[in-house]
């Protein structure tokens, strides 16, 4: 009876066990973006890069192993014996990484088109607690590596090299593919895949990142590493040292989420100042335009009125400030878009201009 009692303890320890080691992924997950949201600071910050790219790094490995477990190639002894954890490291380190890109595209993320890459992130993100259940197809795992590679390298490279544009974007998509290419080459020489499948993973990789190139042509990819921290339309601004002084109408007080009201009352003679205030890596160097748009209602389009640019110099943590201004425009529906020299949408600054027979109450901001 005794026996039977210590054998039933037994049976049902081994199954409560069996119960929390298929919670271990879930477990992983949050620790991998719990530690992200502890750890990561700014987006040019040495330490985080480096912290990002050893996730990148060790996540190749461990998809290399779990790859050679799936197939019956994992032959050290002292390996074997981990082989159960392997999904979760591979959920670890997956969800660490797209959590780190959540937090920093996020940033910079300011077109509606901007917010489909997002959300195929966060998507992707979510997507991962569900991989613990079985181990994904190896086009599948190289697919959403190439992903990972593509979106570090491509904020990367530019903090890196403290440039931007098409041919640093270029660069960081033929150093996205090394990584990938790499993991490519161990598994045709431990013979997980043969020439044919070697060949076409190759061109499902390169695949990959020729598709997210083409959206970042079409600015579907925020510009990363720039972001747009704040910006709005002011009745004055002036610099005294390193202070901005803004005058402002202050927003209604239903609109509780913005501090400058988006309806802006002019007289004869105002003045338009558009402020804007933008995050860039130390050291980089780059342009900005403010486009002025006005939206045609006969045409039911917008239409540029005019353009100004200005250089910036990245390092501030609370960004680049700078400013343009207009006078003499038409009452209606207004918009400046905040652009970098190449074109890359960094944000919107939408505004209503309607007349008023005097200047309404004014607020002031200083800025340091």
């Amino acid at each position: 009876m005794c026996a039977q009692r210590v054998q039933g303890l037994g049976e049902r320890w081994r199954m409560r066990m069996s119960y929390y080691r298929r919670l271990l992924p879930v477990v992983f997950f949050f620790c991998g973006v719990t530690w992200d949201a502890l750890t990561l600071r700014r987006i040019d910050a040495l330490g985080d890069n480096l912290i990002l790219l050893t996730y990148l790094l060790t996540l190749g490995a461990a998809l290399f192993l779990a790859v050679l477990t799936e197939f019956g190639r994992l032959r050290a002894p002292w390996l074997l014996r981990y082989r159960a954890y392997f999904p979760a490291v591979l959920q670890f380190f997956f969800g660490a990484l797209f959590s780190a890109y959540v937090v920093f595209y996020f940033r910079s993320t300011a077109a509606p088109t901007h917010w489909l890459f997002f959300a195929l992130l966060v998507g992707l993100l979510v997507a991962n607690e569900f991989m613990h259940r079985r181990l994904l197809s190896l086009y599948v795992l190289l697919g959403l590596y190439t992903l990972c590679s593509f979106t570090f390298f491509v904020f990367f490279v530019p903090v890196l090299l403290r440039q931007i544009g098409d041919l640093v974007f270029g660069l960081s998509s033929v150093l996205s593919l090394l990584p990938v290419w790499l993991l490519i080459v161990l598994f045709h020489r431990q013979g997980i895949v043969r020439k044919k499948q070697y060949i076409a993973l190759t061109w499902t990789a390169v695949a990959v990142v020729v598709g997210l190139g083409v959206l970042y042509v079409l600015n579907w990819i925020p510009p990363v590493p720039l972001a747009l921290r704040e910006g709005g339309v002011y009745h004055h601004v002036r610099r005294e040292g390193s202070v901005y002084v803004l005058h402002y109408e202050a927003a209604p007080w239903y609109q509780f989420w913005q501090r400058v009201s988006p309806r802006f009352h002019y007289t004869e003679g105002d003045t338009v100042f558009c402020f804007a205030s933008i995050f860039a890596p130390t050291q980089l160097r780059t342009g900005v335009r403010h486009v002025w748009q006005r939206y045609d209602e006969t045409r039911r389009q917008w239409v540029t009125q005019d353009e100004m640019a200005y250089a910036v110099v990245g390092g501030r943590g609370g960004g680049y400030r700078g400013y343009t201004f207009k006078r003499q425009l038409q009452p209606g529906r207004w918009r400046v878009e905040v652009r970098t020299e190449h074109g890359r949408l960094l944000g919107r600054i939408a505004f209503e201009l309607i007349p008023a027979p005097t200047r309404p109450p004014l607020r002031v901001r200083r800025v340091a």
